[in-house]
This record gives C-alpha cells, sequence and structure tokens, in this order.
C-alpha cells in the first residue's frame, strides 16, 4: 500500500526536460511510482487531488546560515514555507563547532562573533541554542532527529582555529603542530559527516571585538594544507569567500581559489556574484577563477541571487553602511557622539567622497541616499514620513539627499529604518543575468537565509523567482526554472537520489499554483528567544511542502513534522568530479 497519492500533478521533473502529467505515489520516503493518471490500482493510505498544480522536487538552497536557528526552529522558516528542503549550512567560515572542552569561554567568543558577523540575535543565540557539544559529530548528532529539513554542513575554519590556537587564532599564525592539530580536528569532522572546509578572506568579516575574524590570519599554505586533506574524504566540497567576491577579484584571490580546488581535486563554491549592466567588467572577471579552475583540474562556483534582495539599512546598528570604507569608525560611536559627527557638513561630504569612490567597490551602489525609502519612524518630527522617497523630501526642504537622511535619523535618534532601492533594476542589468545564469559554472543562490535576520529576507528567492518565471519578466522557462533550484544545486553538493522527481528517489516534494507562486513583502516580526526581531515572508501558492515523504507545511502552514535528515558527506553525499 501506498502512504500517499498525489493525483493529476504538473510533474516538473527537476532535469529541464518537458513537464507532464501524472499520478505520484509515495512509500517509506521515496518516491514510490509515477504513472499515467488513473491507471494506478494500487491503495493508497491517504491521497489528494492535484489537477493544475505543479509538483516539483523540493528546492536546495546552497548557502544558508541556519546553524543556529534550527535548534528554536527545526522547520528553517521562512525557507521550507518557500518549498526548501534542503539547506546547506557552515557557510563563510563559521560553525558553532568545534568547540574546547576546556575553555567554556570559547562558546562565548562565538556566540558575539556569530551575532556581529552574521547578524543573529545575541539573545537568540544564548536563550535559543544549548552549546552542550565539543565535537563537530556530537553537533551533528545534536540535530539529528529535530529537524524538519535536511541539512549538510561545511566545517568553519574560524572554528577549527579557535580550538587548537584559542586566542592567538585572531592574528596568529599556526606551529607545525598546531596545524597538524588542526588537521587532525578538520579530518575527524569529515568522518562525522561535514561536508568539507568553509573559510573566509573577506575584509568584511569581524569578530565581536571588531577585529579580523580568525580565518583571515591564514596564510595559503595552511588553507592549501585544508584543501588537500578534503580530497581524503567522499562526498566533500569546499566554499571560500575572499575580499573580491564582493566586487572583482585580485589576481592573487584568482591564484588562491584555483590552488585551493585543484588541491582538493572538488568544487569550491563562493558567492555572491552581483550582476549589474552598469559595471559590465565584473561578470567576465568573477568568472576568471572559473576558467583557470577546469585547466587546473578543480571547479569553481559562482552563487548568484535570481531576485534582487530586499535589505534594510540603518545608521543606528550595524549594517552594510558600517562596510563603506571609513564609515565604520563614524557609525561605531556612541551614539550621541555618531549624531554630532553626521551632523558636521565637512565630515559628511567626507563621507560621501568615499562612498562613491572606487574603494567602495560595490558598497557604492549605496551611496545614492535619494534613492532610498524611509521605513518606521519614531519621532513626532518624523510623523508622515514611512514610505516616502528621500529625494522627494529633501527637494521639499531644499536639502541635498544625505544632509536630508542625516537629519530624519537623527529625530529618531538613529533608530530610523531605511530601504535603499536598487540600482540594477533595469532591463539592461536582468538581460544580462539571463545570460550570466547559462554559464556552467553559475547557480542560483546565496541567501544567506538565517543570517542578517533583522536586515533583509533572502530566503523566498525561490517562489519569487519562480513567480517572476511564470507571470513576471519570463527570462527562464519553468522546467529550466525548477532545474536550476533543484537538480542543479543536489548535483554540485554530490546528493544521493535527491533534486529529480524520479522512483526510488526520496520524497522531497513541492506542490504548488502556478498561477500564484510569490512571496509576501519581507515584514518584520518578534518571533526568536528573547522577543529579538526578524524578518518574515509569506509563501503565496505554496500548497504542500513534502521533506522524506512526510508533509511539513500545508497552505503556508507548519504541520509540526520533523521527518528531515541531517546529510553527512559519503553517506549522504557522493565525490563530484572536477574533470
Amino acid at each position: 500500500m501506498l502512504d500517499h497519492l498525489i493525483r493529476g500533478a504538473t510533474v516538473v521533473d527537476g532535469t529541464g526536460a518537458p513537464s507532464y502529467v501524472a499520478d505520484v505515489g509515495l512509500r517509506d520516503g521515496r518516491i514510490a511510482v509515477i504513472a499515467k493518471p488513473g491507471t494506478l490500482t494500487e491503495e493508497a493510505c491517504t491521497s489528494e487531488e492535484a489537477a493544475g498544480l505543479v509538483l516539483a522536487p523540493g528546492f536546495v538552497d546552497p548557502h544558508t546560515h541556519y546553524d543556529a536557528q534550527l535548534f528554536w526552529d527545526p522547520y528553517a522558516t521562512p525557507s521550507m514555507n518557500h518549498g526548501v528542503t534542503t539547506v546547506a549550512g557552515g557557510n563563510c567560515g563559521f560553525t558553532l563547532a568545534p568547540l574546547h572542552p576546556g575553555r567554556p569561554e570559547d562558546a562565548d567568543y562565538t556566540r558575539r562573533m556569530m551575532s556581529k558577523v552574521e547578524g543573529m540575535a545575541l539573545k537568540a543565540l544564548e536563550e535559543g541554542v544549548d552549546w552542550s557539544w565539543s565535537t563537530f559529530g556530537e553537533y551533528l548528532d545534536s540535530l539529528e532527529g529535530r529537524i524538519a529539513v535536511n541539512a549538510g554542513f561545511m566545517v568553519g575554519h574560524c572554528a577549527l582555529r579557535r580550538h587548537v590556537m584559542g586566542a592567538d587564532a585572531v592574528g596568529g599564525r599556526p606551529t607545525p603542530e598546531q596545524l597538524d592539530e588542526m588537521l587532525r580536528l578538520f579530518h575527524d569532522a569529515m568522518d562525522a559527516g561535514a561536508w568539507g572546509l568553509s573559510t573566509t578572506q573577506s575584509a568584511t568579516h569581524s569578530d565581536g571585538d571588531g577585529r579580523p575574524v580568525a580565518s583571515r590570519h591564514a596564510e595559503p599554505a595552511e588553507l592549501l594544507a585544508l584543501a588537500r586533506a578534503v580530497a581524503d574524504h567522499e562526498g566533500t566540497q569546499l566554499e571560500a569567500i575572499v575580499a573580491g567576491c564582493l566586487d572583482q577579484f585580485a589576481d592573487e584571490e584568482i591564484d588562491l581559489l584555483v590552488e585551493m580546488s585543484a588541491a582538493a581535486g572538488r568544487p569550491l563554491n563562493w558567492n555572491v556574484l552581483t550582476i549589474d549592466a552598469s559595471v559590465p567588467e565584473r561578470v567576465p572577471r568573477q568568472l576568471v577563477p572559473s576558467e583557470r579552475a577546469r585547466k587546473a583540474g578543480g571547479r569553481i562556483v559562482a552563487l548568484t541571487m535570481p531576485i534582487l534582495t530586499p535589505m534594510n539599512m540603518s545608521l543606528g546598528t550595524f549594517c552594510a553602511l558600517n562596510l563603506i570604507p571609513g564609515w565604520g569608525d563614524i557609525l561605531g560611536l556612541p551614539v550621541p557622539e555618531r549624531i554630532a559627527k553626521l551632523r558636521d557638513p565637512d565630515l559628511r561630504a567626507e563621507m560621501l567622497r568615499r562612498a562613491e569612490s572606487e574603494e567602495a567597490g560595490v558598497f557604492r551602489r549605496l551611496a545614492d541616499f535619494g534613492r532610498y525609502v524611509i521605513g518606521d519612524t519614531y519621532s513626532r518630527e518624523n510623523e508622515g514620513l514611512r514610505g516616502r522617497v528621500v529625494k522627494d523630501i529633501a527637494a521639499e526642504r531644499g536639502q541635498d539627499a544625505f544632509q536630508c537622511l542625516v537629519e530624519i535619523c537623527t529625530n529618531d535618534d538613529l533608530r530610523t529604518v531605511l530601504w535603499p532601492m536598487p540600482t540594477d533594476n533595469d532591463p539592461a542589468s536582468w538581460k544580462l543575468r539571463k545570460e550570466t545564469w547559462q554559464h556552467e559554472d553559475v547557480m542560483l543562490g546565496g541567501s544567506d537565509a538565517g543570517a542578517h535576520l533583522d536586515r533583509m529576507c533572502g530566503a523566498p528567492y525561490t517562489t519569487r523567482f519562480l513567480g517572476d518565471c511564470l507571470r513576471g519578466r519570463k527570462l527562464v522557462g519553468l522546467e529550466e526554472a525548477v532545474r536550476m533550484l533543484t537538480d542543479e544545486p543536489a548535483q554540485l553538493f554530490g546528493l544521493r537520489e535527491r533534486g529529480r522527481i524520479v522512483e526510488g528517489f526520496h520524497a522531497d516534494l513541492v506542490l504548488f499554483d502556478p498561477a500564484r507562486i510569490e512571496a509576501g513583502p519581507a515584514t518584520l516580526v518578534h518571533d526568536l528567544p528573547g522577543d529579538s526581531p526578524r524578518l518574515d515572508s509569506r509563501a503565496i501558492g505554496i500548497v504542500s511542502v513534502r521533506v522524506n515523504g512526510v508533509e511539513t507545511i500545508r497552505d503556508d502552514r507548519i504541520t509540526g513534522a520533523v521527518p528531515g535528515t541531517v546529510l553527512r558527506s559519503g553517506r549522504h553525499t557522493r565525490t563530484v568530479s572536477t574533470q
């Protein structure tokens, strides 16, 4: 007997092949049978009519930071609501394990680092996670049997360094003995099921004390030693972030990425490839590592988002504005001192100069302050400004845009929420995106779901992209769009029997209404431990999500089931050839 039967669905199987109508039967967490409508004689415990609905494989999000959130939210919301059934975590060099059992202060350091660098609420990290593990294997075990999505995790380079070197991990270089110990820990983690190594060299990544995170102090020899260790384990990967990921790679960064992938004999992915027709030289430069890696026996994959993800800003709390050269020192001051500095016209002029300079790189996109939309306000002086564009307010007041924005923010003691309108929402940029998506080493992803919780909401990229493909710009057909969200990332990670609707594969499935599928606007909710805020988004048109055959979402509502699997390298992933 079948556990469940889906009748008359339009099956988009993930391979890119044309859709077809079929009955799909599930048993023991797998796709048991796919048949022409009405031909199945086997009975089913439950069934549903799906005429007019699309049945697709569950979506695979290749870049998340759900490492902590899964402890208080096993449903990985809102990603699972938007059809995601498998998440890749442990990215950017940051993981919650291993932790040194003899240094309880390391957990506090890790919490503060994750709060600063990945925008996770410190109260949520303190109250929502028990921090009871030491080894990476114990961390994985602590999630086993209690999550609703499938989840696999890289090992963060910062955690390896901290475990072995203690406080010297920031600023120090490992001795030969320490490097050997780091490699031993790393091998143990991969033996337990870690997917491989993640690391960062990005200048934007600082710890809770404002110092460069541990992996930024690693020299190429250390990185290559860790990359070579990956080659000893089945089904493993590399993920790396360098400063040039944000704009354009330096020559030495290209050399490093290529050498790491070649040394491991494994794919390396990075994020995020920003596509903007006003900077036409960026995409060709960012794909040079991929071209060179293929010649060197490696493979480098760039992740890029298929939507424009709104990100709110504030002059009062840490956000992307702090990363503009010269701005961090000012925006890091106590609020009264910060306000006094921001009111200085000469200082504002210098801040603008640096924000618009070449050294600002990709952050130049944030310097057009006239295009900011005012979000939540908190003072009587700012009543009626919510939803208005700064350039319009500035024109009324006879001010320049940045002066106007600063005045509004200082009225609120810098608590004003700011929404910058994207500068790359033009037809030429969307045309360039469509062309870039076709490159063999470009893949959709980079949501950062689980991180930057009160600043951005990238998790709904799946439903928003599909809605755009079906009823918006229609840059990609439905079958190809589904393939890009399912089979393509599943193949990159070597996921065994996932990413397609095929008899015998795991029944990770999403059933949706093609006439309605979309993502609702991002809204601020206070549902994290400690009543901390985050941005959430409704999933529109998602009828059902199943993980390993068990329904986890019905009409955007969580069922409470936790059928997810902790995906371990080798057991649940196969080695992906770079040739």
